[in-house]
């Protein structure tokens, strides 16, 4: 075991001290560091969600007790998600959906219905689920970054003046779940409203990590659309948010059409539902919510200036060590983590990243993330892939891709935890041959 007297918020964490196999037959208890993928949930999420299946029913319109009781669950929890980012009660509506990536769809959906034409001014720096849902509703052009792989705040706003007033949203990502840079939100806001423009942060990689404020809607550096997921927060229950102005939403019809979502049909007439209702078709995730309830409860409980302070001296420590080793690239990450939340991506020289993904689990029990990580336009920009690579990609001539390794640490993730890390990654670059020989890489 890593630690558990060390940091008692493992205690709080489900499978912490899993056994798992290691190639030749041993064993060893897993070290989890792909949080940024999902965490695992707290054993209180877990035990919420056994009490409360006893109690679980289908809400709104049910006249028996457990349906009244899960309604007033589902309904009163909305308050709790805007206080937990300081969103506006009655000028915010929380619409729950899947994830992160279904908020954004939803959005975008509701953007081209109210808009139809415009600009959006996506980053060189998103997910792909902040990129995608765009493109083919509106002209999207990309804000650059510069040779850190930060945002260029001045790019921003060159292209806000540039395009007089088209811009309808500014989207950008709150933290990279690349390189971990956390944008400054307020200050891109004040910039986005400055131009006459809105902006949405994706926060599936904040809202888990920091203490997030979408600021009153009378302030310049109000955040006017929000998106994070539950499962990257200990909740693992398939539940999103997506949060905005009543304003906005109350113009829309549904985006999908169905049960809840109206007040009244007839064969040649609909009148949709009052918000929240209308965008929630369907029977609802009161589970996810439930889940979600508790791992804000959790979350409060601990601080989440200390969860981020916390995080980020872990990922400080692991710089401080890998950066001592030879042959590993330690991208873009700089002695000073305060603008990061505790993300680390790496790679070994000689090596391809889905080796050393492979030798840490096979080796030592070590869950990492390796790849493009659904980012593959900025892992273009910051490993400089060429332009005729990348066309040699489009035409199916090469099949191993570019990218890193990537540590992203959770809560109840250890310094003794790191330590192993650390310690394997030394091997494997004392003995980069016998690895390779070991672990062929796939063409």
């Amino acid at each position: 075991m890593f630690g558990n007297e060390s940091n008692p918020y493992r205690n709080l964490i489900a499978g912490v001290n899993t056994i798992v196999p290691l190639k030749g037959g041993n064993f060893t208890t897993y070290i989890n560091f792909d949080n940024a993928a999902t965490t695992p949930p707290f054993i209180s999420v877990v035990n919420r969600i056994v009490d409360f299946s006893q109690w679980y029913s289908s809400i709104h319109r049910g006249t028996g007790y457990k349906s009244k009781l899960s309604s007033e669950i589902y309904d009163s929890s909305r308050k709790a998600i805007l206080d937990f980012v300081g969103g506006t009660c009655g000028k915010d509506c929380v619409i729950y959906v899947k994830n992160t990536t279904e908020a954004i769809n939803k959005l975008s959906n509701m953007y081209k219905e109210i808009y139809g034409t415009g600009v959006i001014l996506s980053t060189s720096m998103e997910h792909h689920s902040n990129d995608l849902p765009w493109r083919y509703k509106f002209h999207v052009d990309y804000v650059n970054i510069d040779q850190e792989g930060r945002l260029d705040l001045e790019d921003l706003e060159k292209k806000l003046q540039a395009y007089r007033g088209m811009v309808r949203l500014v989207t950008v990502t709150g933290a990279s779940n690349v390189t971990g840079y956390k944008n400054p939100i307020h200050q891109i806001a004040r910039l986005a409203h400055k131009y006459g423009a809105k902006i949405l942060v994706d926060g599936a990689q904040l809202v888990p990590h920091c203490a997030v404020d979408m600021k009153p809607h009378s302030s310049p550096e109000h955040i006017d659309y929000l998106a994070f997921s539950a499962h990257k927060m200990y909740a693992p229950f398939g539940i999103g948010v997506l949060i905005g102005p009543n304003s906005i939403f109350d113009q829309c019809s549904p985006d999908y059409k169905g049960g809840g979502t109206i007040d009244v049909v007839t064969h040649d007439y609909i009148k949709w539902a009052e918000l929240p209702d209308k965008e929630e078709a369907g029977t609802p995730n009161v589970m996810g919510v439930v889940a979600l309830l508790e791992s804000i409860n959790i979350l409060n409980s601990i601080s989440m200036e200390y969860l981020d302070r916390y995080e980020r001296s872990l990922a400080q420590y692991t710089y401080d060590h890998l950066s001592k080793i030879p042959d590993i690239d330690l991208y873009n990450f700089h002695k000073n983590s305060n603008d990061r939340v505790s993300i680390v991506p790496f790679n070994i020289k000689g090596l391809h990243h889905s080796q050393v993904a492979e030798i840490l689990s096979e080796e030592a029990g070590i869950g990492v993330r390796n790849g493009c990580f659904c980012a593959q336009p900025y892992i273009q920009k910051l490993l400089n892939v060429s332009n005729e690579e990348i066309d040699e990609r489009k035409k199916g001539n090469l099949k191993i891709r570019p990218g890193f390794v990537r540590l992203s640490f959770g809560l109840y993730n250890t310094i003794e935890e790191i330590d192993a890390l650390i310690g394997i990654l030394k091997k494997i670059v004392d003995n980069k041959e016998h690895y390779m020989r070991e672990y062929p890489l796939e063409s």
